[in-house]
């Protein structure tokens, strides 16, 4: 029985654990850019076959990828965290977790993702640090650059165009396409997600489009990343004829965001959070549709 009972406390721990750096990184955020590196990995395999394998390392980089910049972001905005009443209840200013587990985090996490684009050949294995590179710049550029939506939306970018060549796609314009509809994309709700720390930026000299603009201004500038977005996305199915189905989920991703935009006003910010939450459909969707396409034709 006492044997028993230990064994359940040590899974309840590691469960415990598990949760904690889950909710450190958001995991459930990797829905974000996963989906647009598999579409890019999905076109590519048009012209080059995939193997599970291949299609494994991908998703391992990928999440390896986006829990190092997560982490990483935690740990530089740790002190503001602690001052700001809507992050201070994260895991670093609320203490159940330490800076230095926070640093060997990201530390492996990084590890993991170079080990994951070296299985992906040398290519992705050359340019592994300089993906890093962009996907942490974000987290600093608050503090010397009013484009830190534009940035995190460059980070992003960075997704589909490494499923591409991690696929052994060749020359073309779809990654890059899927590049500047998903930067545009993340760019324009991330501006929505700034709004709503405006006064704390501003009173702690971060920048940001909305302190540089104001609310009314960022929300014209969020609506029109959202369009270019859906614009890139359209133009994929030239660069890669896709048919009508492929349409069909570019119109339902416009209707998506669209709703998204129209939850959120310059004098009523209180539906931000359910605005940011919606997008986690958007790539999801988008994949599906895509793959649909692709199988169809």
């Amino acid at each position: 029985m006492g044997r028993g009972l230990r064994a359940a406390a040590v899974e309840w721990l590691v469960l415990s654990r598990l949760r904690t750096y889950a909710s450190f990184v958001r995991f459930g955020h990797s829905v974000f850019a996963l989906p647009f590196a598999l579409t890019g990995a999905l076109l590519a395999t048009r012209h080059t076959p995939m193997t599970l394998g291949r299609l494994g390392w991908i998703i391992v980089a990928m999440v390896a990828a986006r829990s190092a910049a997560m982490g990483f972001n935690r740990l530089a905005d740790a002190g503001y965290d602690a001052l700001n009443p809507r992050t201070a209840a994260r895991e670093l200013p609320r203490g159940t977790m330490s800076r230095r587990e926070a640093i060997a985090f990201v530390a492996l996490a990084s590890a993991g993702f170079v080990a994951s684009v070296w299985m992906l050949g040398p290519v992705c294995f050359a340019l592994s640090p300089v993906a890093l590179a962009i996907v942490f710049w974000y987290s600093l550029a608050k503090r010397y650059t009013a484009l830190t939506q534009v940035f995190l939306g460059l980070a992003m970018a960075v997704a589909p165009v490494g499923g591409w060549l991690a696929a052994g796609g060749g020359r073309g314009w779809e990654p890059w396409l899927l590049a500047i509809a998903i930067g545009a994309w993340v760019g324009g709700f991330d501006v929505l997600y700034a709004c709503q720390d405006l006064a704390f930026d501003r009173a702690h000299g971060l920048r940001s489009i909305p302190v540089r603009f104001g609310v009314r201004a960022s929300l014209v500038i969020s609506r029109a990343m959202h369009v270019v977005a859906v614009a890139a996305l359209a133009s994929l199915a030239l660069a890669a004829p896709l048919g009508r189905l492929y349409l069909l989920g570019v119109a339902l991703v416009a209707a998506l965001l669209a709703y998204e935009q129209s939850l959120v006003r310059a004098d009523d910010l209180s539906q931000v959070k359910r605005a940011f939450d919606l997008n986690g459909y958007v790539g999801i969707l988008y994949l599906v549709t895509t793959a649909m396409a692709v199988y169809v034709s």
